[in-house]
């Protein structure tokens, strides 16, 4: 296991986000080490999804509009249709993705998650997977998708689905580890 101490992880996250891929990274990273911090735009708790019903809440650690990138070694955005749908209609959710990709650190996006990658137009040109139905929009942004458990290209970490939770996870903590990206493009 990753030895995360001393790091510190953002997750972005609304209401809406897929339970299992807010969670299970939240509580991965933590047992390695990390102090991993729930952004949002909201205070409070954020509903999550879970089937084809509202999950459980989440609290939120911290309000998006009081952090800033420099208090974190990566972000985590999981999927869920309605979270990254949200977020990416927050120019304040768009920003601070497109602000840890300028600086060079690894942004992590699971599903759906990667809408906010697009909008924050940081995938063209690279090799990436989402979940298949966002397929297209993926292709669209110009990049190079691929069905595969999980993708890094230069620090930027996707999966498909919950099922790739587990090497989600590895690979945040391996590019955690791993620290800055000097050779992507800002």
């Amino acid at each position: 296991m990753a030895d995360l101490n001393g790091k510190r992880i953002a997750i972005l996250a609304t209401h809406g986000f897929e339970q299992s891929e807010l969670t299970v990274p939240r509580d991965r990273l933590r047992e390695m080490g990390a102090e991993v911090q729930v952004i949002s735009p909201e205070e409070g708790p954020i509903r999550g999804w879970k089937g084809s019903d509202w999950g459980e809440s989440a609290e939120v650690d911290r309000r998006l509009g009081d952090v800033t990138h420099d208090e974190f070694h990566a972000l985590v955005i999981p999927g869920g249709q309605i979270n990254p749908d949200l977020l990416r209609a927050n120019p304040d959710a768009v920003s601070f993705v497109k602000a840890f990709h300028d600086a060079k650190k690894p942004l992590a996006a699971v599903c759906h998650g990667p809408w906010l990658l697009i909008e924050a137009g940081v995938v063209r040109g690279r090799r990436a997977t989402s979940f298949g139905s966002i397929r297209t929009d993926m292709v669209n942004a110009g990049a190079e998708w691929v069905d595969e458990q999980v993708v890094c290209d230069q620090g930027i970490v996707t999966s498909r689905k919950p099922d790739d939770l587990e090497a989600f996870v590895r690979k945040i903590a391996e590019e955690v580890l791993e620290g800055k990206h000097q050779a992507r493009a800002a």
